[in-house]
């Protein structure tokens, strides 16, 4: 089988690159012969470490050279130079759809494949669907589309109707599967859920490192809408010690705001300290959780983070918003080893109402506090609770669930 991946913007630098990385690893691993076209900075491109997959082809439409402005983000804030799909031309549009269209047709012309596996029900998906309606092709969901679908109604009209048209599409939980049917209008037997994986090789525990009783880890682009500005405020009001690591980048309003409160804490001579590390790489982030003690996800949108199941991997306790995903995914496990913080009424599907983020800080406050108070390594019994919940989060397990349904719209090799 020959798979094409298709990926709007950088691969391994937000949680659908790291997908699209993983998948083509592990389908290079069972002998599938794969192919990519990912959006990347022109002065960037696709990383060594992508490159050094098995593939028999890799291309890019590079922003900023055979596109007038930066990678356009599938969410509002990156972790790297980016342009907002809000703030986008007609004209942008056309030219965004013309760059990606060539070479869509230049890659399907030399790799010929057997199917395409796209990500994000957005433009890209989109304009593949049109060109290409002949190939089976299936599309990954990752939450930030339904924020702008529904955001964007100008772009949701534009890009509806050839998601339509998909043969599969591929939700992190059920509760996405629900959502992407009812904004979408996709049909419930076209959309499976699949669920998100870690990199078991790079993420899990290591006794041989000490943890930090006091550190507390957040991962993610520094925004209002991961809760960023939020979990300062939140640290700057705890009573016992502590010392908080922020790993990613952002740029804009979003950023000032975080570096600011980030400054007041280290300033205040109070009991916590605040560390901002910037991007950082997989083993380096594995090596900060490993030292943490708690890592913390005050997010008010989200599929489901790929990072905290890194996170319990290398052994954190976990604080986090009560969304749809992680209530699905981490059912049942105990308290102790994951909090859950209420969300805030929201607008715009990721901005609290001012009412209520009073309640939210001293929540969330709260949970962080009772989560340093533990010792810093798990007892036996929630040993075996991240045990089992990682077992179904291997990518492994996540890549043998979707490539079920390469084969269920790919007749021809049903059977192989």
């Amino acid at each position: 089988m020959k798979i094409l991946y298709l990926l709007s913007q950088r691969p391994e630098m937000t949680g659908s690159g790291v997908y699209v990385v993983e998948f083509m690893r592990c389908a290079a691993q069972q002998g599938f012969d794969t192919a990519l076209l990912a959006g990347t900075p022109c002065d960037a491109g696709i990383p060594e470490a992508v490159r050094a997959i098995p593939c028999r082809a890799m291309t890019e439409v590079r922003f900023g050279k055979d596109l007038p402005f930066p990678v356009t983000g599938m969410s509002d804030v990156m972790p790297y130079p980016s342009s907002r799909w809000s703030d986008l031309s007609n004209e942008d549009l056309n030219v965004y759809t013309s760059a990606f269209t060539y070479a869509l047709r230049q890659i399907v012309n030399e790799f010929k494949p057997d199917l395409i596996h796209t990500n994000h029900l957005w433009l890209l998906t989109s304009i593949a669907r049109r060109l290409f309606p002949h190939i089976p092709m299936v599309a990954s969901c990752h939450g930030s589309d339904l924020r702008q679908f529904s955001n964007l109604p100008h772009l949701a009209k534009r890009v509806q109707p050839a998601c339509q048209q998909l043969e599969a599409v591929l939700a992190l939980s059920s509760a996405q599967a629900k959502t992407i049917q009812e904004l979408y209008a996709i049909p419930s037997d076209h959309i499976h859920v699949v669920g998100a994986g870690y990199a078991s090789s790079v993420f899990h525990a290591d006794p041989q490192i000490e943890r930090d009783p006091i550190r507390l880890l957040y991962a993610g682009k520094l925004s209002k809408a991961k809760g960023v500005p939020w979990l300062l405020q939140a640290c700057a009001r705890l009573d016992i010690p502590f010392r908080l690591d922020l790993c990613g980048g952002s740029s804009g309003e979003d950023l000032i705001l975080c570096q600011t409160l980030a400054r007041q804490i280290n300033e205040s001579r109070g009991k916590g300290t605040v560390t901002l590390h910037g991007n950082v790489s997989q083993s380096r982030l594995a090596e900060l959780m490993h030292r943490a003690s708690v890592f913390v996800l005050p997010s008010f949108f989200e599929g489901v983070p790929l990072v905290l199941l890194e996170a319990i991997a290398c052994g954190c306790r976990l604080v986090v918003t009560d969304l749809p995903g992680v209530h699905e995914v981490f059912a049942g496990v105990s308290s102790d080893l994951l909090r859950k913080v209420p969300l805030p009424r929201l607008r715009h599907t990721d901005e609290p109402l001012q009412q209520d983020e009073e309640s939210f800080r001293e929540a969330l406050k709260e949970a962080l506090q009772t989560q340093l108070k533990h010792p810093a390594s798990l007892p036996a019994s929630l040993e075996q609770e991240r045990e089992n919940l990682l077992a179904k989060a291997d990518w492994k397990a996540v890549f043998q669930r979707a490539l079920s349904v390469y084969r269920h719209v790919m007749p021809a090799y049903s059977q192989n």
